[in-house]
């Protein structure tokens, strides 16, 4: 797959679900900012772009760093059933633990791919809205010197007294794209046009894995 085909999927992708984002801004009732959130998405945040920026790790390194930060972080496992919603019930438990490995792997890829330009530089938190008692989305900005600085939107559900992100919104060419919401459809419409098939799915996360980490490379 060539840039212009990677291109052209993204725009495909944010056309598929720009009611789905719209809809999800309008959900969110207005609330009281969530200070714990908050804070909790500043301290981390912040621990996963310095992951990004140690000069003692090579390049291998700091992957393993950044990635093993976003497990802790962030709910993958969440994030990758809504990504398929009905077929998360539907995938038997090996097909389900190699999907997950595979989005895993892919969404770990973008969002190092999209935040390595910003390794090493300030998360300033802006506020945030609480959709629920346990349920807030915390505006960021990520500051450069350059002036180029990147919006992040984090959703941060809290369970059993825990934080944790489920979702992750990046300011991409001046969309601010969720990742779960940006490949829902996508995903979805490839298991509908599958029948259900996990390894046809698998194959194209596999895919836009490689194609996200030889675009890094060069």
């Amino acid at each position: 797959m060539n840039d212009g085909d990677n291109r052209s999927d993204f725009l495909t992708f944010l056309r598929n679900t720009a009611l789905a984002i719209t809809a999800l801004a309008l959900s969110a009732a207005p609330a009281f900012a969530d200070a714990e959130a908050e804070a909790y998405v500043q301290a981390n945040a912040s621990d996963v772009l310095a992951s990004l920026n140690d000069p003692a790790l090579d390049a291998t390194q700091r992957t393993q760093a950044f990635s093993r930060y976003m497990d802790e972080f962030t709910d993958l496992n969440a994030v990758a059933n809504f990504v398929i919603g009905k077929y998360s019930r539907r995938f038997t438990p090996d097909e389900l633990a190699r999907y997950r490995t595979a989005f895993r792997d892919y969404a770990l890829a973008v969002y190092e791919a999209q935040l390595d330009d910003y390794r090493g530089n300030a998360v300033v938190v802006e506020g945030s809205v609480d959709r629920t008692a346990t349920d807030s989305i915390v505006d960021t900005v990520i500051k450069r010197q350059d002036g180029k600085d990147m919006d992040v939107r984090w959703r941060v559900l809290k369970r059993d007294g825990k934080f944790q992100v489920v979702d992750v919104a990046l300011n991409i060419d001046g969309n601010l794209i969720w990742l779960g919401i940006e490949q829902r459809a996508q995903f979805i419409a490839l298991l509908d046009r599958s029948n259900g098939s996990a390894d046809a799915l698998i194959n194209k996360i596999n895919s836009m894995t490689a194609d996200l980490k030889a675009s890094k490379r060069t």
